[in-house]
């Protein structure tokens, strides 16, 4: 399996992970593929979105794969009193990594990282590792430290 950015950064910083590697599908981008394709329960896989607030610019917002984001949810843990998801088009730009691969570890910029509170029920959780076909499982306490998320109810 090759290492993707994601798992190389994870390497440097000696966080303990387990790779997942999966056929991706072009015309299937639900979380329930990707869940059942690495063998995980839905609520255990995490889908990385980037939201920008009027006010407060952009933030990134991980929220279980079975969920929809709630956009007044998220703005009030930016701070903010509306968000918007960021464009399909625009999220390379702004992220480092086109839909389907974005990850919030190894994004051109840091941004302000918000996790759903849910998170906080399972040891490990499971998100993109940067590459299509390819997700990371790692202990739900290394990656809010290492991304230095907030958990907060977010869907």
């Amino acid at each position: 399996m090759k290492k993707t950015k994601v798992m190389q950064i994870l390497d440097k910083a000696k966080i303990a992970y387990e790779p997942k590697e999966y056929e991706y599908d072009e015309n299937n981008f639900s979380g329930e593929y990707v869940a059942n394709s690495v063998g995980l329960p839905l609520e255990m896989v995490f889908k990385t979105l980037v939201c920008e607030g009027e006010k407060n610019g952009f933030s990134v917002v991980l929220i279980p794969v079975n969920h929809e984001a709630d956009l007044k949810k998220i703005a009030t843990a930016m701070g903010d009193k509306k968000v918007k998801m960021v464009a399909v088009k625009d999220l390379l730009k702004i992220a480092g990594y086109e839909r389907g691969a974005c990850s919030p570890i190894g994004m051109k910029k840091l941004f302000k990282t918000f996790i759903d509170e849910s998170c906080l029920l399972n040891e490990k959780t499971c998100i993109s590792a940067g590459a299509k076909g390819f997700q990371v499982i790692l202990n739900t306490k290394d990656l809010i430290d290492f991304i230095k998320a907030i958990p907060t109810d977010l869907v």
